[in-house]
């Protein structure tokens, strides 16, 4: 799978709060280093921390577009602004 070779943030683990910091950080270091398209693991779950990055993506000035993956619905793939 191509994704695998992807910058990655894994939000397993983090509350919400944390999530919203760590996705606005994550971002925002890979706009810098030009990286066009980063994946971000949120699981599968109760679809928390799937709303929380949705939210926070939808606001960032630096997300070109974001869609869930085809083949793990449990990541987003997201497309950065040049």
């Amino acid at each position: 799978m191509w994704t695998k070779y992807l910058p990655t943030l894994d939000l397993h683990g983090f509350i919400s709060s944390e999530a919203e910091l760590l996705i606005n950080q994550f971002i925002f270091e890979q706009y810098s280093l030009q990286t066009k398209k980063v994946v971000i693991i949120h699981g599968y779950g109760t679809g928390i921390l799937k709303r929380v990055v949705n939210k926070v993506l939808a606001k960032n000035k630096l997300v070109k577009n974001y869609q869930t993956s085809i083949f793990n619905p449990g990541c987003t793939i997201v497309a950065i602004k040049d």
